[in-house]
């Protein structure tokens, strides 16, 4: 044994469980009148909300809730989420966050599969929910939200959000997790194929990825932040943890409107936002005068898909500065990030945006990542040309999938994690992902990235948005089939006009053969569901 390990154990005085509950609880004690909460008309201090956080664990507590108890929560982003991101943890329950946009039958597997002992629930909801809890045999208690902001609406359950926090005391001595590998939150992947599967984050790694967030960000004290960014969605990429422990501002959006986060931004002057890029597509898409009220420094992360350069060129004009993240809900959120070099500012914007939409290097807070071979984990060379899978590991991982240890095990294969995602590394060591693993198109043998296409198909003027898929073809096995949503403005461009704009930009057998007018489907978090435009080219 080394000099080192004498007598220096780790003990309660030097060695305390990671745990972003220690946020809420440092900001309400260094910063109590500062505000927490901009929500309509409602506003909060930060001993305020803390005092509520309290409330509904002690609420909770009191109706029989405890340790290893999953708390679900169907809420849009208004502050009740906030809360529960504290007040379901600080009794060592878990917080489930559901996906808004999903079906009765989906909810309901997810209420079962988590074991839901509570479901707190805006509503808006009420329908689905109502469906939901009635195909239980066990159905969890229902607590109704409120929200002044959406109007009267009809109640979900007879407990009201409100009533439950009046039972709970704004004093109450929450735990501190006993051990930081205690799960924090579970969250459901979108179930594409077959059921979704329950993703679970412990104390670590929320704690982690919400320090991870702030410093790749440089993030000061006190931002105001916008919440575009749906707040189930993988925790909202643990932001609710980061902009608490900033002593920040939660500015609350109940649904993503661009008129509205413009409106937002100039009145709360807010500084941050997330989202996809569909949310920079729509700001861009605005009249100028709504755009002109961008009067300071305003930053959004954006992940996803890289924005074409044209969006990027056009949100830098309107003073947003954009950073490209990547990242999964395996992982916590975003993990990677564009890293910004100083003179690559001087780049004409092609150039720029070209670097911008690389998914770049690793959080500062997330141990290792490398473009390999999916079979032998041998690293692909740093040529931006040979494509290899995406592959991660670190403390921001996830602990599994909840009750599915063969899906964990095929997931942490080779003591890595599968992320799934076609890319190539750059001699500097930066990452681009060219496709899904079940996303690129193998045509006569040649692959086709579909992100490259749809960066041709975003510069033609007339194409508001853009996604490529696979249609069978019995000659090539694969080839391109575009699916395209004109500008109000361009309803007159055809197919031949589309083909032959690729035919200028791209190699001919990238060019895609078939393209489709039509509204894009999407999920929740506006991502395209291509699996519903291949099952629209399959039948073609």
């Amino acid at each position: 044994m080394s000099i080192f390990e004498q007598g220096l154990a780790p003990a309660a005085v030097n060695h305390i469980a990671l745990s972003p509950l220690s946020f809420i609880e440092r900001t309400a004690s260094v910063y109590p009148h500062y505000p927490a909460v901009i929500h309509g008309s409602i506003r909060r201090t930060w001993a305020e909300t803390y005092a509520r956080c309290r409330r509904l664990a002690s609420a909770l507590a009191g109706r029989g809730i405890g340790k290893g108890d999953t708390v679900a929560v169907m809420l849009p982003n208004i502050p009740a989420m906030l809360e529960a991101h504290f007040g379901v943890p600080m009794i060592g329950a878990v917080l489930n966050t559901l996906n808004v946009r999903l079906d009765a039958e989906a909810i309901a597997f997810m209420l079962q599969h988590g074991e839901a002992k509570a479901l707190i629930t805006d509503r808006e909801f009420h329908e689905v929910i109502h469906a939901a809890v009635g195909m239980l045999d066990h159905p969890p208690l229902v607590i109704d939200v409120d929200d002044p902001e959406y109007g009267e609406g009809q109640a979900v359950s007879d407990l009201d959000y409100e009533a439950l926090l009046a039972e709970g005391d704004p004093e109450f001595a929450w735990q501190w997790p006993d051990d930081e590998w205690q799960a924090i939150s579970l969250n459901y992947t979108s179930g594409t194929t077959g059921n979704p599967k329950g993703v679970v984050y412990h104390h670590r790694g929320a704690y982690l990825n919400a320090l991870g967030n702030q410093m790749t960000w440089a993030m000061g004290n006190h931002p105001v932040y916008l919440w575009t960014l749906p707040m189930f969605h993988c925790n909202g990429w643990c932001y609710p943890w980061t902009i608490t422990a900033l002593a920040g501002v939660h500015v609350f959006l109940r649904r993503v409107d661009p008129a509205k986060i413009l409106t937002q931004i100039r009145e709360h002057q807010v500084t941050h936002l997330c989202g996809a890029p569909i949310v920079l597509n729509a700001l861009v898409n605005m009249p100028e005068s709504a755009k002109a009220a961008i009067d300071h420094p305003v930053k959004a992360m954006v992940a996803g898909a890289a924005p074409p350069a044209k969006v990027i060129g056009a949100v830098e004009e309107m003073g947003i500065q954009v950073t490209h993240v990547y990242g999964l809900t395996e992982v916590y959120g975003p993990v990677t990030l564009c890293a910004w070099h100083a003179e690559w500012d001087e780049l004409p914007l092609e150039q720029r945006a070209q670097i911008k939409a690389r998914q770049g290097v690793r959080y500062p807070t997330l141990e290792g990542v490398m473009v390999a071979d999916p079979k032998t984990l041998e690293p692909v060379p740093r040529d931006g040309q040979t494509i290899g899978e995406i592959f991660m590991r670190g403390n921001t991982v996830m602990k599994g999938y909840l009750k599915n240890p063969s899906a964990t095990a095929e997931a942490f294969e080779g003591g890595w994690f599968h992320t799934g995602d076609l890319a190539v590394c750059h001699p500097d060591g930066y990452v681009e992902i060219r496709d899904r693993l079940k996303d690129i198109i193998i045509s006569g043998g040649e692959n086709i990235s579909t992100i490259e296409l749809e960066g041709v198909l975003y510069r033609h003027p007339a194409v508001l948005e853009a996604a490529v898929v696979a249609r069978p073809d019995e000659k090539w096995g694969e080839t391109p089939c575009a699916f395209v949503t004109l500008k109000a403005d361009h309803q007159e461009t055809r197919e031949t006009d589309i083909i032959g704009f690729c035919r200028e930009h791209l190699a001919g057998f990238k060019v895609p053969r078939t393209v489709v007018f039509t509204q894009l489907p999407k999920t929740s978090t506006g991502k395209i569901q291509k699996y519903v435009l291949r099952d629209m080219a399959k039948a073609l």
